[in-house]
C-alpha cells in the first residue's frame, strides 16, 4: 500500500488550528470543477476497509445522488468525480444489495438491440481534454479497480452497428479508467468479458502509453461460471505497469490466468522506471464504452455497486481484506 498523502498532514494540521482559534478549517475540495459536489467525500466511507483509503481515488456506491442532478452520482472517494448515469438517469438506481448493508447497485443494459442509436444504460465520465480530477492517474506506477458485479442477461448483445442481425458484440465492458488520448473506448486498466481465441473470458485488459499496445490477463475458468446470472460476485483487477503485470480476483481469491501476448506490448524491458503517459485519463466508463454517448459499444446487462479505483496495486491480502470486510467475513 501507498503512504498517506501530504494532504493529509495538511489537513491535520488545519484541524488542530481549527480547535485552537475556534475558525473553522475550509471544506474538502475535488481536483476539477466537479469538486464542489463533493465536499466532505473525503470521509471515512463505512464500507472501505481503512488500510486502502488513502489510496482511493474514487467510489461509487450508488447512494448518492449529486444534489439538484438525481442523474449523475457523487464520488466519495478522494478525487470528487462525479459520474453521468447515461440514458437512464435516476432509473438506473435499484434497490438490490451486493452485500449485507450495502443499498442500491446501478443497473445497466442494452436498450434496443436491433436499432442504430445511442440509447444504452451505462455511466461514466469523459472529457476529451482529460478528467484533471483523475490526475492520481496521470504517470502512475500501478492502478487497481475492483467493484461487486451481477450479470442479469445473456451476452455479448447483438452489435447495434451493424445490419447483420445475427452479429454480436466481441466483449461486455464491466468497469474502466480511459487513457489520455481515449475516444471514450481505449482504457489504461480494465475489467470486462471479452473474446479470447474465440472463447469468451473474463480479463484485466491495460495499456501503459496512450496509442500503444495493451496486455490482457485472461482468467482460465469459464466466466459463466465466475459471473453466474443472477449472483452478486466481487472482482478485483490489478495492474503494475512498473513490473508490466495484471492480476485478477473472483470474491477475494487470485484467480488462475494467461496473458494473450508474450512480447513486451508495454515496452517495460530495459532500464528505467515505467509508468503510464503523463496525462489525465479521459474519464471512466461502466457497463459499456463511449460515457459521452457517442456510439454503443460492449453493452453489459449487469448491476454494479460499490465501484472503486486505486493508484496502487493492492497486494492479494489487501484484496481479500477488502472482501471480507463488507461480507463479514473477517
Amino acid at each position: 500500500m501507498s503512504v498517506p498523502r501530504r494532504g493529509a498532514t495538511a489537513t491535520a494540521v488545519l484541524l488542530a488550528a481549527a480547535l485552537v482559534t475556534g475558525v473553522a478549517p475550509p471544506p474538502a475540495q475535488g481536483h476539477g470543477a466537479q469538486g464542489h459536489e463533493a465536499q466532505g467525500h473525503g470521509r471515512h466511507h463505512r464500507d472501505v476497509h481503512p488500510s486502502l483509503r488513502p489510496d482511493l481515488v474514487a467510489f461509487y456506491d450508488f447512494d448518492h445522488p449529486v444534489p439538484g442532478d438525481p442523474a449523475r452520482e457523487r464520488d466519495l472517494g478522494r478525487s470528487g468525480t462525479a459520474i453521468d448515469l447515461v440514458n437512464g438517469g435516476a432509473a438506473m438506481r435499484v434497490p438490490d444489495r451486493a452485500y449485507p448493508g450495502s443499498g442500491r447497485a446501478v443497473r445497466t443494459r442494452q436498450v434496443s438491440p436491433t436499432e442504430a442509436g445511442n440509447d444504452d444504460w451505462k455511466a461514466g465520465v469523459y472529457s476529451p481534454g482529460g478528467v484533471p480530477s483523475l490526475r492520481a492517474f496521470n504517470a502512475v506506477a500501478g492502478m487497481t479497480v475492483m467493484g461487486w458485479v451481477k450479470v442479469t442477461g445473456e451476452g455479448p448483445g447483438p452489435n447495434s452497428n451493424t445490419a447483420d442481425p445475427d452479429d454480436r458484440f466481441n466483449a461486455i465492458g464491466l468497469l474502466g479508467v480511459l487513457t489520455g488520448d481515449s475516444d471514450g473506448h481505449a482504457v489504461r486498466a480494465l475489467l470486462e468479458l471479452i473474446n479470447v481465441d474465440g472463447v469468451l473470458r473474463l480479463v484485466a485488459l491495460g495499456r501503459r502509453l496512450d496509442g500503444g499496445d495493451s496486455q490482457t490477463y485472461a482468467a482460465s475458468g469459464d466466466w459463466r461460471t465466475l459471473l453466474p446470472v443472477g449472483e452478486w460476485v466481487f472482482l478485483a483487477a490489478t495492474f503494475d505497469f512498473t513490473a508490466g503485470s495484471m492480476a485478477l480476483y473472483r470474491n477475494g481469491r487470485p484467480l488462475d490466468g494467461f496473458y494473450t501476448r508474450t512480447d513486451d506490448p508495454w515496452s517495460v524491458v530495459g532500464p528505467g522506471e515505467h509508468r503510464t503517459t503523463a496525462t489525465d485519463p479521459r474519464g471512466i466508463k461502466i457497463g459499456g464504452s463511449f460515457p459521452q454517448d457517442t456510439r454503443e459499444q460492449n453493452p453489459c446487462d449487469c448491476r454494479l455497486d460499490s465501484l472503486m479505483f486505486l493508484d496502487t496495486v493492492l497486494s492479494p491480502r489487501d484484496v481479500e481484506r477488502q472482501y471480507r470486510y463488507v461480507t463479514g467475513r473477517r
